[in-house]
């Protein structure tokens, strides 16, 4: 890893109409529009499930360190979020993030180890951490099948 601070780029361009292009030094292109909540078509990226996403992504790349860091031995690691966005004061903002992540472990002996790293990955993912909403954690565990 580098040492801090670390320094991240991109760059969005578009017209008054049609899709927004993202981009980054060294990353595929993503086309986004408004979603469909504003207007938007569906089909297309937009900045709000971009952030939704994020979230999720970091959550598995945070619990893939944390469980490396405590040992866990496991196999899969899924992870949906619900986002919910308000208005509150009249500024649009989110308000509320719940993580789901189902976690598939090899013994059922790791459970508890498993709930402990989930539970710290919650507060280590850097996205979370730089928002503002209220994060819920609502993790399942399942053990594999062949354990």
């Amino acid at each position: 890893m580098q040492p801090f601070p670390h320094h991240y780029q991109a760059r969005a361009a578009g017209n008054h109409d049609g899709v927004i292009r993202v981009e980054g030094p060294g990353l595929p292109d993503i086309a986004t529009t408004a979603p469909p909540e504003f207007g938007g078509p569906e089909g297309h990226w937009s900045p709000e499930s971009l952030l939704v996403a994020s979230v999720a992504d970091c959550f598995i790349l945070s619990f893939r360190a944390v469980a490396r860091a405590s040992k866990l031995d496991w196999e899969e690691l899924s992870c949906d979020v619900e986002a919910v966005l308000e208005r509150p004061d009249g500024v649009s903002r989110f308000t509320r993030m719940t993580l789901a992540p189902r976690l598939t472990i090899r013994s059922p002996d790791d459970e508890d180890k498993a709930h402990r790293c989930l539970e710290r990955t919650e507060r280590a993912c850097l996205i979370t951490n730089s928002l503002t909403a209220d994060i819920t954690l609502k993790p399942q565990i399942d053990v594999a099948e062949s354990a």
